[in-house]
């Protein structure tokens, strides 16, 4: 059985923590120089997060600050399979991490989904990402702090994935219970394999592509996904 131990004090407690160090690393002379904004959006033929599909045919825009190895931002994805005008479906998040210079990382994503009252603490799903890149291995572990049923999330939700990269391309495995599998329990949802390349353009300019063919062996679904960045 999972257990839901997360308080309002703690959750306030790492959101001051979390900003605190953005302060933090704001401030110090080492990261000024290293300031910037960006800002930019992928389309993707079919969205998926972790072995779901969420939607078809998506724009996903995101707004990003970094100073050193700090970044905070927004990240949203629009769906534009809507029927008879309607939007299809949406998902706005905040997020912020920072990346220590050996490998690990250390990050807060809040999910919302529009549809629901932004400020109701129902509609979003708090998490602690974990993250280590060691050269062509990476593994990474999130949790998610409540229970929000605007936000799909039962509270004590886990997810875990673990990486190997080899040129431009990525095998993946991704395990997780709660709002990762049909029935709340631990199980492999996430199996697949990457591709990245650059289309060139002009001398300057490079199309960014991506491609991944993915298995939920939860659901029995396989997906095959293509991406281009702007």
């Amino acid at each position: 059985m999972k257990t839901k131990f997360i308080t309002v004090k703690q959750l306030k407690t790492a959101v001051l923590m979390l900003f605190g160090s953005t302060l933090l690393f704001t401030l110090n002379p080492d990261t000024a120089k290293a300031q910037e904004f960006d800002a930019g959006f992928d389309i993707y033929s079919t969205y998926i997060f972790r072995g779901v599909a969420f939607s078809g045919p998506s724009i996903q825009p995101y707004v990003e600050f970094s100073a050193g190895n700090f970044s905070i931002g927004a990240w949203g994805s629009q769906g534009i399979d809507g029927y008879a005008g309607e939007l299809g479906f949406q998902e706005m998040d905040l997020y912020a991490s920072y990346e220590f210079d050996f490998g690990l990382s250390i990050g807060f994503t809040d999910y919302y989904y529009p549809g629901t009252e932004y400020f109701d603490s129902d509609s979003h799903a708090f998490e602690l990402n974990l993250g280590l890149d060691l050269s062509s291995f990476s593994l990474s572990g999130n949790y998610i702090f409540n229970e929000a049923e605007g936000a799909g999330s039962e509270g004590g939700d886990l997810y875990f994935e673990a990486g190997l990269s080899f040129g431009n391309a990525n095998l993946f495995l991704g395990a997780g219970d709660g709002w990762h599998s049909t029935d709340g329990d631990f199980k492999l949802v996430n199996v697949g394999l990457g591709v990245t390349k650059e289309i060139k353009i002009t001398e300057s300019f490079s199309l960014p592509l991506s491609g991944a063919f993915i298995l939920n062996p939860d659901t029995e679904q396989f997906y095959i996904v293509a991406g281009v960045s702007f």
